[in-house]
């Protein structure tokens, strides 16, 4: 019996581990559902405020302005509202397919958050789009 008492626990951890992911995407988009324009969507915003949000969020990961966790969360809603906005706008360009792909990886860690972050700052700039300073420290303080 000692052994299926030990188990028990253990088993327990790995299901909340794999569940996990779940969990975070189910908090993150369940205030945004309510405000959404479509059925089970992001809101959008304008392209150009969806882009400076991103990339304040970006910055914000980088810069560590905040627990992992708070940052990977922040960074997941900029991208989902990036990519609500660019399919609002019509636009197809790197960024809107960066923030494609992101929002549907799963298993994000802070080394898969530093590193589209990097790349989201990198089209931006490639893009001539930099976030403005209120912007920047607006997304980088902590829920």
């Amino acid at each position: 019996m000692a052994t299926g008492e030990q188990r028990m626990p253990q088993q327990r951890s790995t299901t909340a581990l794999k569940l996990a992911p779940l969990l975070i995407a189910a908090a993150l988009l369940g205030p945004l559902g309510s405000r959404a324009g479509m059925l089970g969507g992001a809101p959008s915003l304008p392209y150009a405020e969806a882009v400076a949000r991103t990339e304040a969020a970006a910055s914000a990961v980088l810069a560590r302005y905040g627990r992992p966790s708070c940052l990977i969360g922040k960074l997941t809603n900029a991208l989902l509202l990036l990519s609500s906005s660019c399919e609002a706008a019509g636009q197809r360009s790197a960024l809107c397919a960066l923030a494609d792909r992101a929002v549907v990886s799963s298993g994000w860690t802070l080394a898969f958050a530093d590193a589209t972050a990097r790349q989201l700052l990198q089209l931006g700039a490639a893009n001539g789009s930099a976030p403005s300073a209120p912007a920047a420290e607006a997304q980088a303080t902590t829920p």
